[in-house]
């Protein structure tokens, strides 16, 4: 009998895109023969993963794990929004985001950890529910946030089970200042950022090509006037502080209360907590932003289904 090793292990896998512990159980079935065991891994439906690894993953959910002084979000995606309603998919990506409380936001170091604490990979767990389920799915992204004082809040939006949902915000808040008020601001400026999607926190965290790219279009618009250029440059300078008000959370009217700024509403809840807040961080995830969906035909998806083809 073929002594079944780590390589062989790994080329069947690769062949097929199951899982290790399968590929194991299907050399072991078929005493080492290579295509013996892609069949075998063929009639128990565990080779379809590589098959379906080329087609777009846009659906599927955002995951949330939070605890007072840390929080993690990942973004699992399927194909269709059907898949994302199975409760085995929703019961992996909620294990998922426990997992990814561990990675501290390394997504490479989540794909490798155990699944659940259990025998194999997340990795390894999503490629044979590829194979139960018959779909494309991948771990897309994760992020992290902690503190040694004060709290991550967290919000999730269009929830569809307990820590899952379409759009998930976590965001930090260092202070030493009275828990209650932190958790309940908190969650007002996570429920904020899922509404209002700034860029930062504040205008010192932009992406500096990101303000010059700006600040060259508003100076050509600028310039449209026939104005001297002293009064160019303070045209761009005002034009740029309403951009600020847009993509800033500090600078943005606070959707609770419109009438004031996040600035100004945190400023008001360190009086009443007791001590100074510092907005270190957030994360916000969207299920699917920044993906390209090619375009259907979806008569002609209609009619290839009912010839079969």
């Amino acid at each position: 009998m073929t002594a079944i090793n780590a390589t062989m292990v790994k080329d069947l896998r690769e062949k097929t895109g199951a899982g290790m512990m399968d590929c194991k159980a299907a050399l072991n079935e078929t005493a080492g023969d290579m295509e013996a065991a892609v069949d075998w891994l063929r009639t128990k439906g565990l080779a379809k993963a590589a098959k379906k690894a080329g087609r777009v993953a846009a659906e599927g959910l955002i995951g949330l794990a939070a605890e007072e002084r840390q929080a993690a979000l990942v973004e699992v995606n399927s194909e269709t929004d059907f898949v994302a309603r199975n409760d085995k998919f929703q019961e992996m990506v909620r294990t998922i985001a426990a997992d990814a409380l561990k990675a501290k936001g390394d997504l490479d170091k989540l794909a490798k950890g155990k699944h659940g604490g259990g025998t194999i990979s997340v990795a390894d767990h999503l490629k044979e529910m590829i194979g139960s389920i018959g779909e494309n799915m991948t771990l897309r992204r994760t992020s992290y946030l902690g503190v040694k004082t004060g709290v991550v809040a967290s919000y999730m939006h269009n929830t569809i089970s307990p820590g899952l949902g379409k759009i998930g915000v976590i965001v930090a808040l260092e202070s030493t200042g009275g828990a209650d008020k932190l958790k309940s601001f908190g969650k007002q400026v996570a429920m904020h950022i899922a509404a209002a999607n700034p860029q930062s926190v504040d205008v010192a965290g932009l992406d500096p090509a990101f303000v010059e790219r700006e600040r060259a279009v508003l100076t050509e618009q600028a310039k449209e006037s026939g104005k001297p250029a002293a009064v160019i440059e303070k045209m761009v300078e005002g034009r740029l502080r309403k951009f600020y008000e847009e993509v800033v959370l500090l600078s943005q009217a606070f959707v609770h209360d419109p009438e004031t700024t996040v600035a100004k509403a945190l400023a008001a809840t360190e009086q009443s907590a007791g001590a100074p807040i510092k907005i270190t961080g957030f994360h916000r995830f969207a299920l699917g932003e920044g993906i390209d969906r090619p375009d259907s035909d979806f008569a002609a998806e209609v009619a290839a289904a009912a010839s079969g083809s």
